[in-house]
């Protein structure tokens, strides 16, 4: 019997999945007659998941969370029935073969037997795909599968920045269907690039922003499921056996992100923006405070329409070091101008 799995059974920094209903509350209390929802900082795509009722616009700079959104959100059908017996025979699987995965992580994040497996596997999809045996969709649904298994069984704190030493391999990889929708709307997009490269190129009614929101690179925490997603098989070095990731930056965790921000909104076509933004201001360290400050957020919306700021309490990420009190997760809404909403309007005509 394959287990299941659905779109919120991975951990994440930052993920909405527990604030979807109040985010869907803003939107439905606020926003009119919206009809297509583009989400271009998507992660594991716990937001787009809350309006999969309508068309879809989602996009990510890490090839590991566009994949999950491909096998989530797209419109292409699948073979169910096919996926359950791929996953079926993973399961059965007892590989001790070496691989990549072996000879570079073994005993870190997870054993030796469960990185022979897990190359072996990665390596299958990828032979699958190419000879044609599996569709795009069908590649995707398998390599979630294997990413949110991975998640499930390392040995980690929730992201790769350290492995923890000297423990027990109690969990062993099982992989498990993801509940995908086979009836998504047909004008579904996935994409994997810049999220300011994206804004110059589409239009929506309702564009949700939430991108990093400090230092911390998302390609730091989570290099391991980036480099098994796309399967390249770089170098890797350091104790955390992390590869290259300087082409995943994003300027959202400098001192630039002001910038960033700036940029993007000028750049959007739509009707409304949901920006989602905590506020961490001065309350952490270094790291953890916001890297766009309140005036300048007030300041960039308003050059596009009317703001509302919405919040909610919430518990904050920290190292364990720290209590950080009274933080809350902040939805600014900025009503676009007329002439923002009419261009989007004609192009539903």
């Amino acid at each position: 019997m394959i287990r299941t799995l659905n779109i919120n059974n991975r951990r994440y920094l930052g993920n909405k999945y527990k604030l979807l209903s109040f985010i869907q509350r803003v939107v439905e209390d606020e926003c009119g007659n919206v009809d297509t929802v583009a989400d271009i900082f998507a992660g594991t795509g716990a937001v787009a998941s809350a309006f999969q009722d309508k068309q879809l616009i989602t996009n990510d700079i890490m090839y590991s969370n566009y994949i999950c959104n491909l096998a989530w959100f797209s419109p292409r059908q699948y073979d169910i029935g096919k996926i359950e017996r791929i996953l079926g025979e993973y399961n059965e699987l007892r590989v001790r073969e070496e691989n990549y995965m072996t000879e570079n992580f073994s005993d870190t994040y997870f054993s030796h037997d469960d990185c022979s497996k897990i190359g072996f596997i990665r390596q299958d999809i990828e032979d699958r795909y190419r000879a044609g045996r599996i569709t795009l969709r069908e590649k995707a649904l398998l390599v979630t599968s294997l990413l949110y298994g991975m998640d499930k069984i390392a040995k980690t704190c929730g992201h790769y920045d350290a492995y923890r030493q000297d423990v027990e391999f109690d969990m062993h990889l099982e992989m498990a269907l993801p509940l995908a929708s086979r009836e998504n709307d047909p004008r579904n997009r996935c994409y994997n690039t810049d999220a300011n490269v994206l804004a110059r190129k589409i239009k929506a009614d309702l564009v949700y922003l939430d991108p990093p929101y400090n230092s911390r690179q998302y390609c730091d925490a989570y290099h391991l499921l980036e480099n098994v997603a796309r399967w390249e098989k770089p170098d890797v070095f350091g104790v955390a056996r992390k590869m290259d990731r300087s082409r995943l930056k994003s300027r959202y965790c400098t001192r630039s992100a002001g910038e960033a921000f700036e940029d993007l909104v000028r750049h959007l076509c739509c009707r409304y923006i949901l920006f989602s933004y905590n506020n961490m201001a001065e309350k952490g360290n270094e790291r953890s405070n916001a890297r766009i400050s309140d005036e300048d957020i007030y300041r960039i919306l308003e050059a596009k329409g009317t703001v509302k700021v919405f919040s909610e309490d919430y518990k904050a990420f920290t190292t364990g070091k720290s209590e950080i009190a009274d933080n809350q997760e902040r939805l600014f809404l900025c009503i676009c101008g007329e002439e923002e909403q009419e261009k989007v309007w004609c192009n539903r005509l």
